[in-house]
């Protein structure tokens, strides 16, 4: 008998420390760490394609967890969007 490689339950990270929001910085666009990277930037980068590796060399200041932080938040709330439509 083989072991699954996949775990039964995901442990979904919590964003709320990594991702901050405030009102005077990139017009209240969430950020990482009170950073001047959006969320939205670095989804983008990870869009097209770029690496989570090259965008640790790219930014320096950011770490393999705040990646992780914007997808998580991404999926957090994208999950909020969706509504079930009318029977």
């Amino acid at each position: 008998m083989t072991k699954d490689p996949l775990p039964r339950t995901l442990k979904i990270m919590s964003y709320r420390e990594r991702i901050t929001i405030e009102s005077g910085k990139r017009g209240g666009k969430p950020c990482i760490r009170g950073l001047r990277i959006t969320v939205y930037d670095i989804l983008e980068y990870l869009a097209g394609g770029m690496s989570e590796q090259r965008i640790l060399e790219d930014f320096p200041d950011l770490q393999i967890e705040d990646i992780r932080a914007c997808l998580a938040f991404a999926a957090d709330r994208e999950r909020k969007l969706v509504s079930v439509p009318p029977a």
